[in-house]
């Protein structure tokens, strides 16, 4: 089955970097250091911008508000302000990390408007026929003023340029088979366009949970910190969106 080893290990390595950073980051305010402690700040946040982007874009494409009216920019800014004035609030160097991701998810909240939760989706995930599907795919690679995104466009580094693949997806023994027919059958490609497809379309806190334990690598604990939820609201989030992934895959391609 395809991997994701190595992003995984970035992943690993980005959370280090940012917990070894933060004594550093403490010490350099208390000397009134700004240069040096902004020029610290600047390699965090390359990683915080790719998850910002891709929150922003998913916003625009379900039409929350108009392209070019935010940019990941616009919240990178204010996140420098946030560290410098509040990076006291943090405790402890371990803690620092899920700060991080909890401000920068309070400063998205604060200018995206939220979502209805709407399930329709992911209630009538057996009842799509291939046709759909396909106008779903096709919907998916538009912008939101109707436009065909070109491949480069969607495949810009500057967005969160996530790689799905099956692998954290199908995990229980009674699935492997389907993922190894899913991971003979598609290519690299349609899966991850596929997975995107579908979590696009998923309610965004049952998106975020996800997002946040998959491609960020957080414990489920952790996301119930950043998103204020109990522990059981978010294995149930994530419970719900890998179902609505596996019956996606199954009704799509192997049924339909």
């Amino acid at each position: 089955m395809k991997t994701t080893a190595s992003y995984t290990q970035n992943k690993k390595e980005f959370r280090v970097f940012v917990t070894e950073s933060f004594s550093n980051l403490v010490q350099l305010k208390k000397e009134g250091n700004q240069i040096l402690f902004d020029a610290l700040v600047m390699k965090i946040m390359p990683e915080i911008k790719k998850y910002v982007n891709n929150q922003i874009k998913t916003a625009i494409k379900k039409g929350n508000f108009s392209k070019n009216k935010y940019k990941a920019d616009d919240i990178i800014d204010q996140l420098f302000i946030e560290i410098h004035d509040h990076i006291d609030e943090v405790s402890h160097a371990k803690g620092f990390y899920l700060w991080l991701f909890k401000k920068t998810n309070y400063l998205l909240d604060d200018i995206i408007v939220e979502e209805e939760f709407d399930d329709f989706f992911f209630k009538n995930i057996d009842d799509y026929t291939q046709p759909e599907w396909d106008a779903m795919q096709e919907n998916y690679s538009k912008d939101a003023g109707g436009d065909f995104l070109l491949i480069e466009e969607l495949d810009d580094l500057s967005y969160n340029h996530n790689d799905y693949t099956l692998n954290p997806i199908f995990i229980e023994d009674n699935q492997k088979a389907l993922a190894e027919k899913i991971d003979n059958d598609l290519s690299t490609e349609e899966i991850n366009n596929h997975i995107k497809m579908v979590l696009h379309n998923l309610p965004v806190t049952m998106r975020n949970v996800f997002e946040l334990s998959v491609i960020q690598h957080l414990e489920l604990e952790e996301i119930a910190k950043i998103n204020n939820n109990t522990l059981k609201e978010v294995e149930e989030l994530l419970k719900n969106a890998k179902d609505a992934l596996h019956k996606s895959f199954l009704n799509r391609y192997f049924i339909g």
